[in-house]
């Protein structure tokens, strides 16, 4: 469907912003980590026991949120996940004890769900739906490049809890928004029942859906690894003052917005299709990681985490963008969200592993730990090109 006049645009605007503050939160967290390590006084180990957390209720939003956008329509589904959001970061911000820290990441992770599927599928339903779904997460983006530098810049004369605090209060007016710009009426999809989880248990088993949410586990759990330790590894790996560090992980998030806004058009403008353009930016993520481990200094370091971002971009929107090329008509919103809702799996069990690595073998440990990924992502991408030839040789055939 078009965008409807001035409230169609405005509710477009409205979903970009709330991708940036979504950004935001999840750019806050690595240069947030050392700060509440100290506070707490817990190693890396324990304090990534807050991803697991996190991501449980993420998947619970992804399992939930069908039958809340069926039963309560898109403006109020959008409503409760942006309210579940604000007063998990209001009482992060009163400092809750470690306990109440981990479990507010139900809630956190819960509402950040429901915002990020909710706000996609409305998207998805727009003209120019690719375009605009892209640009949907280029401004998350935008969000993750302005948090570490916020996170930066409020840590050197207040505590971390001032940031989750500066965020709650942006979660006010975009509440209003949403209440004001998005359409009351419910989904037009399929209510829950036994047909629906019947289209899960067969897209589940979908050998190409398997490889596309495994490809994007891995991504995930490479770029949050990154994206959380990376400080850490700059400040104590490679002896940069914090200040430094911080803008270099700021490059990192910087790298990710422009290649997801750069890196597609130019290979579209050269004739490169998604799958050889994904393999270029698998081949340079690789390369730009062991640039990182055998060459040092605050200058090659900020741009070779710019560089690494930069490369790693148009990854996760690309396979999205693949996903119905890869099963049956039928199956394909079903598989976006199975292959969204186990990413984030990997971006829980590969930063904790990455931290609990580190805690052991020290963080300079992070660089060949995320070679290793980069190597694992090539080897499951191949296999998701071969797998794609199959599926097309059917379709053909069929």
């Amino acid at each position: 469907m078009a965008v409807a006049g001035e409230r169609g645009r405005f509710a477009v605007a409205v979903a970009y912003c709330a991708f940036v503050l979504v950004g935001v939160s999840a750019g806050v967290g690595g240069v947030l980590l050392p700060a509440q390590m100290s506070d707490y006084g817990v190693d890396r180990a324990k304090i990534g026991i807050t991803f697991f957390v996190f991501s449980a209720g993420f998947m619970l939003a992804g399992a939930s949120t069908g039958a809340l956008v069926h039963r309560l329509g898109t403006r109020v589904a959008l409503a409760a996940g942006t309210a579940v959001f604000a007063l998990s970061a209001f009482y992060t911000a009163t400092r809750p004890t470690f306990a109440g820290l981990v479990v507010v990441q139900v809630a956190l992770g819960y509402g950040i769900g429901v915002l990020e599927a909710v706000l996609n599928t409305y998207l998805a339903q727009l003209s120019g739906a690719a375009r605009r779904v892209n640009w949907l997460h280029a401004f998350f983006g935008v969000g993750a490049l302005v948090g570490p530098l916020l996170a930066t810049w409020m840590l050197s004369s207040r505590s971390w809890t001032s940031v989750w605090l500066v965020i709650a209060v942006l979660l006010v007016p975009l509440l209003i928004g949403i209440l004001l710009a998005f359409p009351l009426g419910a989904s037009s999809g399929p209510a829950p029942g036994t047909e629906r989880r019947g289209l899960l248990t067969d897209t589940v088993r979908d050998r190409s859906v398997q490889l596309g949410a495994l490809f994007l586990a891995v991504y995930v759990g490479l770029e949050i690894s990154v994206g959380n330790w990376g400080f850490s590894f700059l400040v104590d790996g490679r002896g940069q003052s914090r200040l430094l560090a911080g803008y270099a992980v700021s490059g990192f998030w910087f790298g990710l917005t422009a290649g997801r806004f750069v890196i597609s058009p130019v290979a579209s403008w050269i004739g490169l299709s998604e799958l050889g353009m994904t393999f270029a930016c698998l081949t340079g993520i690789a390369a730009v990681i062991g640039l990182i481990w055998l060459a040092s200094g605050p200058v090659m370091d900020s741009a070779s985490f710019a560089l690494l971002g930069f490369f790693l971009g148009p990854v996760f929107p690309t396979t999205m963008a693949i996903t119905p090329r890869l099963t049956e008509q039928r199956r394909v919103p079903t598989a976006i969200g199975v292959i969204n809702g186990v990413s984030v799996i990997g971006g829980s069990v590969l930063p904790w592993l990455a931290g609990t690595i580190t805690e052991s073998a020290g963080v300079s440990a992070l660089i060949p730990f995320s070679v290793t990924l980069a190597a694992l992502l090539l080897l499951i991408w191949w296999r998701l090109a071969r797998q794609l030839g199959l599926v097309r040789q059917t379709v053909t055939v069929g």
